[in-house]
């Protein structure tokens, strides 16, 4: 690839589905391209090559070297015309849109009466399904028209496009400012996870309350109430107040049961609600009702209201599968997932382009916690190893310092413990580059570092001695942060009492459905 139309114009063709396919084909016909025209030949060229191949086109197409890039670019535009055309892609905003522009064509005409009666049909539209920004433009260009052509049709015309363009343009703002606040919340955690000190909570909250806008509820629509929600659970994440986490991700879930005509509209948003739902019941430890939650999510994605396209297919695997994983740690059921982890491998190869690296790595992090819960620690350090040697992984730095306190320990395991001294000194010096050595740390690396050394007669005292100075960390309200990404006091009751992690596990989950 040579560049980003090449790149762009190439993936798009790879991502036709056959119904696409056939649109075009249709499409192409009908604007009358004859089967000689470059651009069209260009596709059929392409549209065979498993790896773009330059040499190929041209030797395959009467397109010189010069003509190329021009002929990508309108071949591009091509195909998105084609695809706007497809029924699987007409959604709300791009009728709207499509509607506006039919208005701004009468308009240009001088046909205002059919503009504006098609533009009042627009608004209504655009009103109901919470596309305001949309609804802003079509009383824009109403404004425009009833200044030059009085239509005379309803009294006071003008006063009541005034109130209706401030109504909406200070729910656009105020849209716009709780929109930026979470966004600028899911940034943070992105980048460093959740609070790691007091100072940093401080610092959040009183972030938080300077940022977050003065509103009425009572006064906002299905919109501006998805944005406090997420910008209230962000904000709960961060600060590890899970129980709040809980309650606005069920508020968010709420809201679409509410609005269900806005399921179709917003599916990604509903579909993120149910996950970050299950989220808060994964670190509240709410096995049965986080079970049923995902049997509920899963059924969801067969209701004819999602969407079925590319992005859907994707964010329903990252969903679906990150929370079986998460339902496996719950249970304690590490045993025997092969199959679980060779069926998510695959679709991370198949939607590699459109996953995040971020959701990549925390797949793999989840993956080697299965394995060690399952005392294969050789295939735990394997999916570790990529997150470790991702030079490119510049978020969740939490994340990158628990993927090594876990390396360090599947090494001990593993019996691989002849360079383990090295391992300890270079997580050491990663945790204090990333600011990230608190408690359980350092105590874990303290305890690791002198493991070697221990009598095998005295090891069993170690792990006590361990496992009694991390218990009073359990439920620190930072430092258990810790716990929230390995289980290292399960880990040390199964070196106390000999038996696998997993029944430790297992051991606990079943007390506590009791």
């Amino acid at each position: 690839m040579t560049n980003d139309l090449t790149e762009n114009l190439f993936s798009l063709i790879k991502s036709l589905s056959a119904s696409e396919k056939r649109q075009f084909s249709l499409y192409v016909g009908r604007i009358g391209v004859n089967s000689d025209s470059k651009f069209l030949n260009l596709y059929k060229v392409i549209s065979k090559q498993k790896k773009y191949n330059e040499a190929e086109i041209l030797e395959n197409t009467s397109i010189t070297k010069l003509q190329l890039s021009n002929v990508k670019t309108h071949l591009y535009k091509q195909l998105l015309i084609s695809l706007r055309l497809n029924p699987a892609h007409q959604s709300i905003p791009v009728q709207i849109r499509e509607q506006l522009d039919f208005a701004y064509i009468l308009y240009h005409k001088g046909l205002y009466k059919q503009s504006l009666k098609l533009l009042d049909k627009v608004k209504l539209l655009a009103l109901n399904f919470e596309e305001k920004n949309l609804a802003y433009e079509v009383l824009e260009l109403e404004k425009i028209i009833e200044s030059q052509y009085i239509t005379r049709s309803m009294n006071n015309r003008a006063d009541i496009l005034i109130r209706q363009t401030r109504e909406i343009s200070a729910l656009n703002s105020l849209w716009g400012d709780l929109s930026n606040l979470s966004l600028e919340l899911y940034a943070i955690f992105l980048k460093q996870g959740y609070c790691r000190t007091e100072e940093e909570a401080i610092s959040i909250k009183e972030y938080f309350k300077k940022q977050l806008p003065n509103y009425t509820f009572s006064e906002l629509g299905f919109r501006e109430k998805l944005w406090v929600y997420k910008s209230h659970m962000w904000y709960s994440f961060l600060i590890q107040d899970f129980l709040g986490c809980y309650r606005y991700s069920m508020k968010w879930k709420e809201l679409f049961v509410e609005y269900d005509h806005m399921i179709p509209v917003h599916p990604v948003s509903y579909l993120k609600g149910n996950h970050y739902l299950l989220e808060s019941l994964f670190y509240l430890n709410h096995t049965e009702l986080f079970e049923k939650t995902l049997i509920q999510l899963e059924s969801s994605l067969r209701d004819a209201q999602i969407p079925h396209n590319d992005n859907i297919a994707a964010l329903s695997f990252l969903y679906v599968y990150s929370n079986k994983l998460n339902l496996k740690f719950m249970k304690g059921e590490f045993g025997d997932n092969q199959e679980l982890v060779k069926k998510i491998t695959d679709k991370i190869t198949k939607f590699k382009g459109r996953l995040d690296e971020h959701h990549i790595m925390v797949f793999y992090y989840k993956i080697a916690c299965l394995y060690f819960g399952d005392g294969d620690n050789k295939k735990c350090i394997a999916f570790l190893k990529k997150i470790i040697t991702n030079k490119s992984l510049g978020m969740r730095e939490d994340l990158m310092c628990f993927s090594r306190i876990l390396n360090l320990v599947a090494h001990y395991e593993a019996g691989l413990d002849y360079h383990l001294d090295h391992l300890v000194k270079s997580t050491y010096k990663f945790l204090i580059r990333m600011n990230d050595l608190h408690e359980v740390q350092k105590e874990m690396i303290k305890f690791l570092r002198k493991l070697p050394d221990v009598s095998p007669l005295d090891i069993r005292d170690e792990f006590k001695k361990l496992h009694a100075v991390l218990k009073v960390f359990e439920q620190h309200p930072y430092e258990r942060r810790a716990f929230l990404y390995l289980d290292i006091i399960s880990w040390l009751e199964s070196n106390i009492e000999n038996v696998p992690v997993k029944t430790i596990i297992q051991q606990k989950t079943a007390a506590s459905s009791r």
